[in-house]
């Protein structure tokens, strides 16, 4: 296993305490292999194996289990006379694993850590078992930091702006850099990874039935990454493709993608104003090979998934993303956490005087004094425009300045 410290050292932190550790994510992120560190990491604190306990709840040996079954089981594992680390992992996939889980954590001397791959784990059932119980961690694919941790334990690292360039192609799914891969079979992981989520997660869980459909919003979602749109907007693209739709179903397809982490709604933001939009917001996947995989490489779709990346950036780090609205303007992202504040524009190549004007001119017209970036991936990408300091994207996603 290659250690994790940006979600490890963080949900370690909350080891014995009375909270309930909850890791979410998409499929495939990482989430079974952080638990298996965060054990490590009890191990190397003096707990005994027999006071570590898991369970997979994914697997075939749980199918069709309930919640008493569920809790029956677990109790009648749990270590006698000493705390008992308990993981469950997958906890979702049994019906009414609140209650189960409230009541171990209320019963027996536990200290306990679950995942989960949808949405449910964010539920009003939880807020209603586990109300100030628990805290929540949201897992990402690998971050370039750790893209590049995990290539160097096999092969050279020279350059890591041309780096870029592959992460940005084969995403950040562990499974498919721990050790050299072509690339049709990363696509094909990733492909496994989307069409598992879609079937087990959504059309499944959801019971649709116009499966056709479907796979045409997210296909138009997939494509039209980083550009405004709305559930009206795709639903009148498809009808002019002679597939009719309604608004409201569009609206539960997005919704039914973002439960299952496979895209990232993110509103706009009137600078002005200092309210959020309600209306034509953007689009962002959980990993930008997801689009290569289901669509195939289109280079027209680079400066997307760039700004895909730096958005999944922001994420990590905890802050609230939003695009910002500034009069007929925009700006891709107002990155918020707490008392801090960045503005950061993301654009390809500069080429042109003109292009230059676009992308600095919108930052200038913000009058705080908050940073304020322009990430590009050219050779000029570096020095300081009237305070707006420009960067390589590269160097950007690994910098501890932000």
């Amino acid at each position: 296993m290659i250690y994790r410290p940006l979600y490890v050292e963080k949900i370690m932190q909350f080891c014995d305490t009375p909270f309930i550790k909850i890791l979410t994510g998409v499929r495939r992120c990482g989430k079974s292999t952080i638990l298996a560190m965060i054990m490590d990491k009890l191990r190397q604190k003096g707990i005994t194996d027999a006071q570590i306990l898991s369970f997979r709840f994914d697997s075939m040996e749980y199918d069709d289990m309930t919640a008493k079954e569920m809790y029956t089981a677990v109790k009648e594992r749990l270590n006698s006379g000493k705390r008992t680390y308990l993981f469950l992992d997958e906890v979702q996939e049994i019906n009414g694993w609140e209650k189960v889980v409230n009541s171990l954590n209320t019963d027996f001397d536990v200290d306990m850590y679950i995942t989960g791959s949808n949405s449910r784990m964010m539920s009003s059932e939880i807020s209603t078992y586990l109300t100030g119980r628990y805290v929540s961690f949201r897992i990402f694919p690998l971050s370039f930091a750790e893209y590049l941790t995990f290539k160097k334990a096999y092969t050279t690292v020279s350059d890591i702006h041309k780096e870029l360039n592959a992460y940005l192609e084969y995403g950040g799914f562990p499974a498919i850099h721990l050790g050299k891969i072509a690339a049709q079979d990363a696509y094909t992981v990733v492909r496994d990874i989307y069409n598992s989520t879609v079937f087990s997660d959504i059309v499944r869980r959801n019971h649709i039935r116009k499966l056709d459909q479907f796979e045409r919003v997210v296909r138009f979602v997939f494509n039209n990454v980083g550009k405004t749109f709305s559930a009206s907007s795709i639903s009148k693209y498809l009808k002019s493709e002679k597939r009719a739709i309604d608004n409201e179903t569009v609206y539960n397809y997005l919704e039914m993608l973002e439960n299952a982490y496979l895209i990232y709604r993110c509103s706009r933001y009137d600078i002005n104003g200092k309210e959020l939009l309600k209306t034509q917001e953007k689009f962002y996947l959980a990993d930008s090979a997801f689009q290569y995989a289901v669509l195939g490489y289109d280079p027209k779709n680079t400066a997307a998934m760039l700004e895909n990346i730096v958005y999944l950036e922001l994420l990590r780090r905890g802050y609230t993303a939003n695009i910002g609205k500034l009069q007929e303007s925009e700006i891709d992202f107002i990155a918020s956490k707490e008392n801090e504040k960045i503005y950061v524009q993301v654009t390809k190549e500069i080429h042109s005087a003109q292009t230059e004007a676009r992308e600095y001119d919108k930052l200038l017209e913000i009058h705080d004094n908050y940073p304020k970036y322009v990430l590009r991936t050219d050779a000029f990408a570096k020095g300081n425009h009237r305070g707006i300091k420009t960067m390589h994207i590269a160097d950007f996603l690994l910098s501890d300045e932000f």
